[in-house]
């Protein structure tokens, strides 16, 4: 794959470019913590507009109009959970929740959100002890096998929930695990960041 940097990544999602400022700007945050701080590998930020930003960004296409609010579980330093939060800004009352048990990520989360004026709620907390609370949309990266990701997105799925997975070249194998102990009904997205990943979509799921 050749060079992929800010000026592709604004042709390929059609970002305004208030919005692709927003993201240099997280992207620079993210550069500067990382040499402290060690909050992704260093390896992927050579590639952190294919490997991160895009990967992230391409969720929003699968976000529906209605939905005001989301849930990122496991956020890490904000993928996808702050890049969805940079594209939504706009959506009037628009709310983001990120879940991250690491402390130090959190710290990074919090400035992020604050020196990007994201209206965003950071929560460093284990996902499975939390308390259920209704969500429009549920994103994860990079979190947890799908069948324990089930268990931690039912915490905050209601009836029309839609659960946003990125999954890499093993879902083939999560997908036959996880239909062990539930019924799942899923669409499957071809990722436009990796050839190997897709976007998984659940629409429903509950126990089997």
């Amino acid at each position: 794959m050749g060079e992929f940097g800010p000026e592709d990544f604004a042709k390929l999602s059609g970002v305004s470019r208030e919005t692709l400022a927003r993201l240099k700007r997280f992207v620079g945050l993210l550069t500067d913590w990382n040499t402290r701080h060690n909050l992704v590998s260093a390896k992927s930020l050579e590639d952190v507009w294919r490997r991160h930003v895009w990967d992230s960004a391409q969720l929003s296409a699968f976000i529906p109009p209605r939905a005001r609010s989301l849930v990122d579980l496991g956020s890490g330093a904000g993928f996808p959970g702050i890049v969805l939060a940079i594209l939504l800004r706009e959506r009037p009352d628009f709310r983001t929740v990120l879940y991250e048990a690491t402390a130090k990520k959190c710290t990074f989360l919090r400035a992020a959100a604050e020196r990007l004026d994201l209206n965003i709620e950071i929560r460093n907390a284990r996902i499975e002890k939390a308390a259920n609370e209704y969500f429009d949309v549920v994103t994860a990266r990079a979190c947890a096998p799908l069948e324990r990701l089930l268990g931690y997105a039912q915490h905050f799925a209601g009836p029309n929930t839609v659960c946003l997975f990125l999954k890499g070249q093993n879902l083939e194998a999560e997908l036959t695990e996880a239909h062990k102990s539930w019924n799942i009904k899923t669409l499957r997205h071809q990722s436009r960041s990796d050839p190997s990943g897709t976007i998984l979509e659940v629409r429903e799921f509950h126990h089997a």
